[in-house]
């Protein structure tokens, strides 16, 4: 892509771990409940696997690639920890924001703020760990 574009690139993929599932959904985060399912099947499912379920500590990850336009490679890895909820809270945000409690805020990502949730989101603290290495 870089080769593509001419100049710099920045990407990302970030998806939960849920150590009980084995740290699934994982990369297929946004696929969990099958091709074309969209977030309320994805988060239907996380539920019904975590039936009974105990150990409901969780995890956003993120993994960022940043490339310049000399060709240089940055990458950083960013992390929130918490845990999936019994019910879903709050309607703010996307994906599984309303089953995640974080540990660092004390609240469900789907009652946070914007404010709140992105100053300890996974993609931040990523992009962060871009910023330190190349500024």
């Amino acid at each position: 892509m870089h080769d593509a574009l001419g100049g710099a690139v920045l990407a990302d993929d970030s998806g939960l771990e849920v150590a009980a599932l084995g740290g699934a959904p994982g990369v297929f985060s946004a696929r969990y409940a099958g091709v074309g399912c969209g977030d309320e099947n994805n988060r239907k499912l996380l539920l019904k696997n975590l039936a009974g379920v105990t150990d409901r500590s969780a995890r956003f990850v993120c993994c960022m690639v940043y490339i310049d336009q000399n060709g240089n490679v940055s990458t950083a890895t960013g992390t929130t920890e918490g845990r999936i909820l019994e019910r879903e809270e709050g309607g703010n945000g996307f994906g599984y924001d309303p089953l995640f409690f974080s540990y660092d805020i004390g609240k469900s990502f789907g009652v946070a703020s914007e404010e709140e949730k992105n100053g300890v989101s996974h993609r931040a603290r990523a992009l962060g760990g871009i910023r330190k290495k190349i500024l």
